[in-house]
């Protein structure tokens, strides 16, 4: 009896152990021919009965696989970590792991396990580039671009729903892929577990309203998957993506070409793709409007990683396609990069799941330079990406708008179809307008806008003396005000190279006009007058105040100390004057303009607050006469004052001049005469 206990459960332990070996078996061949739903069902029974440690552990990860290939990143983190936890020896495991957590949105626990597999494999740019994605999500999430992505729930099923393309030139046709329910294929794919997808089209009416999506049907729909497709710019020839799948037989995907024919389409013809086996993946193709280039994701041999970005291009419509050849190392990385799109501009967007990003694909810009024939890529950042794969971009022309899919979390199923808009930026400029004698606001001043576009706005002044505009992108911008009795004021701004909306603040002082002004930093060389170089700069805003306010005229006048004689300062300053009024002729101010007068020392300056503050022994109102400069305790004070007295200062005479016509200008006179008289010259 001992012994017949003994041959039984010797038995019993080899049917269950060929039980598990044949489960297991099964398991990985499943895997092997990448049949990921398939596989984590046998996983799991071959799990229960394993007794190995080391086998679990694997039967562990590769569980783990299978949900991070059939983009379920919530069960795939629950089984890397259990991975970790019993120990599975491939620092893949924690890399992975890493991953889903990004994908998860859980960015500072994915950075510390990227670096705890920097430590494992220091050799590995995969842990730096994910550190470096945690954190530049984390900071494009906090500062957001402006684009506005919104769910389509009409075109969404509870199902996927993914790669829009538009199918007229009007863009009120859209086609995508879906494996809702209605698809041809009735049974579900063993790689994801979930129906075959299908080509469908919605058609927007009048009111913007979409219509329920309807199947395209036979012959571009069957039993196989079809998908991620591009029509030309007729809308005449549809390219898209066929994958078969049979049992224990990996068919690869291929990329298909039917013509329209009326309201429906032809047989659907193989691209032939030099160099491509059955078996490889060649898929979303995206062809150019003139259906001269077509850009694919394929697995081709020579590539740079997993899925690569190709094109093939011919040169007449009937031509052959060329030879693929890879878009080259900017694009192209040691990962993905799938779903490529060519805009009119000549843009190329693509999805990478290994160039620096948020979660797992995520879209990417590429700009081609025409000097260096090289690519410049940028992510397109949040709210286009996310923490979750975001792919199929398309654009609707020229416009910053179209339609993206995205698995991120509040859609309708597992991948939704989103529109994305980027609207107009938005500029203000606003302010007050103050006196700068009192700082004080001034209200009802003339407030007028001028654009480098040639647009041109008036306002005035509020009560509390504020005013506010409205501004366009890229232009240049120009603002004046006037108010009698003060010189016009002036300011400007641009919005040339900003792109984000901005509320710019600036305010505008006016001076308000005085009996006399005195002019700061004029010297003359001593005891004559010629200026000195350093006086440029302060008659040159004399010049701008004068081109700024053409309705005045000045009298320029010039003062002396009293040192000297009172004829000699007398002829002294009124050179000064003269010469002063030559140099403001010479930047074009109307000579009847302008009156030089020289006091010499008759009008002794006057002291300012201002004068105080920079100088103590000085009072304000004080009058700096011959006899009060004398009575000053030391040379230094009385040089003081005898700089102060030598001033070159203006007053306001008219505020009603008019310009006088040049005898060059037409309407000035007879133009006859002035054309004899410049030849006599």
């Amino acid at each position: 009896m001992r012994n017949l206990i003994i041959i039984s459960l010797t038995l019993l332990m080899s049917i269950v152990s060929f039980a598990q070996k044949k489960e297991l078996q099964k398991a990985e061949s499943a895997y092997d021919y990448e049949m990921y739903a398939e596989s984590i069902d046998w996983y799991k029974k071959a799990y229960v009965k394993c007794k190995d440690n080391a086998k679990k552990a694997e039967i562990v990860f590769r569980t783990a696989v299978c949900y991070k290939e059939m983009n379920e990143p919530k069960s795939a983190e629950l089984w890397f970590r259990k991975a970790i936890m019993v120990k599975y020896p491939d620092p893949l495991a924690v890399l992975y792991y890493a991953d889903c957590k990004k994908m998860n949105g859980k960015f500072e626990s994915a950075i510390k396990e990227y670096k705890k597999y920097q430590k494992l494999v220091p050799g590995d740019k995969r842990g730096k580039l994910g550190v470096q994605s945690c954190e530049l999500a984390a900071k494009w999430i906090e500062k957001p671009t402006r684009y506005e992505v919104e769910n389509m729930p009409l075109m969404n099923s509870p199902e996927s729903d993914m790669c829009p393309f538009f199918g007229k030139k009007d863009y009120r046709v859209v086609l995508f892929s879906s494996n809702r329910p209605s698809t041809e294929g009735a049974k579900n794919n063993k790689v994801t577990g979930k129906g075959f997808y299908d080509l469908y089209k919605t058609t927007r009416d009048r009111k913007g309203k979409w219509a329920a999506p309807k199947s395209i049907g036979p012959p571009v729909n069957t039993d196989d998957d079809e998908g991620a497709s591009s029509l030309n710019l007729k809308g005449s020839s549809l390219y898209f993506t066929r994958c078969a799948v049979e049992k224990n037989k990996n068919m690869g995907c291929k990329i298909y070409k039917t013509t329209r024919k009326g309201q429906s389409y032809g047989e659907p013809e193989l691209i032939e793709i030099p160099g491509a086996g059955d078996s490889l993946w060649i898929s979303h193709p995206s062809v150019s409007g003139n259906d001269l280039t077509l850009y694919f994701a394929a697995n081709l041999p020579g590539g740079y990683g997993g899925a690569d970005i190709w094109k093939m291009t011919k040169k007449k419509k009937n031509s052959p396609w060329s030879e693929p050849v890879n878009v080259g190392p900017e694009i192209n990385t040691p990962g993905n990069e799938m779903f490529p799109y060519i805009r009119k501009n000549g843009e190329l967007y693509f999805a990478s799941d290994y160039h620096p990003g948020m979660g797992g694909l995520d879209i990417f810009k590429a700009v081609p330079d025409g000097k260096t024939g090289k690519w410049k890529v940028s992510n397109m950042k949040y709210p286009i990406n996310s923490n979750a794969d975001d792919f199929g971009i398309v654009f609707k022309g020229t416009k910053e708008q179209g339609y993206l899919t995205s698995s991120r979390k509040g859609g309708k199923g597992d991948d939704d179809i989103y529109e994305f808009t980027l609207p107009a930026l938005k500029f203000t400029i606003s302010g007050i307008v103050l006196d700068e004698k009192t700082n004080q606001p001034i209200v009802g001043a003339k407030v007028v806008l001028k654009g480098s576009d040639g647009t041109e706005e008036e306002m005035v002044s509020e009560a509390d003396g504020s005013y506010k505009f409205k501004l366009k992108p890229s232009t240049d911008y120009q603002i004046f005000t006037e108010k009698p009795d003060y010189f016009k004021g002036k300011g400007g701004e641009s919005t040339k190279g900003i792109e984000e909306n901005k509320d710019f603040k600036q305010d505008i002082i006016m001076k308000p006009f005085m009996k006399v002004i005195k002019m700061d930093n004029v010297f003359y060389v001593y005891a004559k007058p010629d200026l000195k170089p350093e006086s440029f700069v302060s008659l040159d805003k004399l010049v701008e105040i004068l081109k700024d306010n053409d309705n005045i005229t000045i009298e320029l006048s010039a003062n002396t100390d009293f040192r000297g004689s009172n004829e000699m300062n007398q002829k002294l300053s009124q050179a000064r004057a003269e010469t002063v009024v030559k140099y403001l002729i010479s930047k074009g101010i109307e000579a009847d303009r302008l009156t030089a007068k020289g006091y010499g020392e008759e009008n002794p300056a006057k002291v300012t607050k201002e004068d105080n503050e920079r100088y103590e022994f000085l009072q304000p109102g004080d009058v700096l006469t011959e006899s009060y400069v004398k009575r000053l305790e030391t040379i230094e004070e009385q040089e003081v004052a005898h700089q102060l007295n030598r001033r070159t200062e203006f007053k306001i005479l008219r505020t009603d001049y008019v310009s006088k016509p040049s005898v060059n200008e037409p309407g000035a006179g007879n133009e006859g005469n002035a054309v004899e008289e410049s030849i006599d010259e």
